[in-house]
């Protein structure tokens, strides 16, 4: 069977069910991962599904995945990452960070910390910073998105502009070989940026799986990063591009024997 009709069916699945799985597709076309993870990966760059962690859903649907079933994906990963993002950042300074349960896992490794400014476009890192020891919280301003708690829009970059943080934390949607820092709305993407823009250190949390999910906007290289914290070895290329920068690799386990 040749790419093309492959690809077909694969779309064809997902119309009757909603999801496909990549092991359950290799097994199927009797092809190997890395050929459906390439059909995936092809399919999703022209808009007809969304990639999601082992698998793809129907166009558009993976932007919308239940906040509460994603703060469950991972979430081991996401503990040690955070853990690690908050040995790195000192008590006594200031900390954006945006939205995602990567940032948000973070915050609640930061909770601890004295004396820290924080500044957030999402609700939910702001209550579960409430009543520990930081010394200020400041929401960005805007409408709230019922289903995550996100706040986006011009109001909310235009928030970050005001200021001038010691460390930005930023989690991603997807990740690229080629270095690129992808997401799926172009007015998170924008909030994103400006927390970057105005930060002094620049870091980046996200899980290996993200290396296997696209996201139509870009929104950085790992270049422009001062850290990234992942849970597995990165592919080398996206080392590379990350080396070209200076960019420092945290990873939080070890490569597999």
């Amino acid at each position: 069977m040749d790419a093309a009709t492959r690809q077909r069916e694969i779309l064809s699945l997902l119309d009757g069910q909603g999801r496909v799985e990549v092991d359950g597709l290799s097994a199927r076309f009797g092809v190997s991962l890395q050929t459906i993870r390439t059909d995936l990966r092809e399919l999703s760059a022209k808009g007809k599904l969304s990639r999601v962690h082992g698998g793809a859903v129907q166009a558009g649907a993976g932007a919308s995945r239940a906040y509460a079933e994603r703060r469950q994906l991972n979430a081991a990963a996401k503990q040690a990452m955070a853990a690690l993002a908050a040995e790195l950042i000192p008590e006594n300074c200031s900390v954006s960070l945006n939205i995602g349960t990567s940032t948000e896992t973070a915050a609640r490794s930061l909770a601890g910390h004295r004396g820290l400014t924080v500044l957030s476009n999402n609700i939910n890192i702001i209550n579960l910073m409430m009543g520990g020891q930081a010394q200020d919280l400041i929401v960005a301003g805007g409408a709230v998105r019922q289903s995550d708690g996100a706040i986006v829009g011009e109001d909310a970059s235009a928030f970050f502009a005001r200021y001038k943080v010691d460390y930005a934390v930023i989690g991603a949607s997807a990740l690229d070989a080629d270095g690129a820092i992808m997401d799926y709305d172009a007015r998170e993407v924008a909030v994103a940026r400006a927390i970057l823009a105005n930060a002094r250190q620049k870091i980046l949390i996200c899980d290996s799986s993200k290396f296997e999910q696209a996201a139509p906007v870009r929104i950085c290289l790992a270049a422009d990063l001062d850290v990234i914290i992942t849970d597995r070895p990165v592919p080398r290329s996206f080392a590379e591009a990350a080396a070209a920068g200076g960019t420092r690799i945290f990873v939080t386990s070890e490569p597999e024997s």
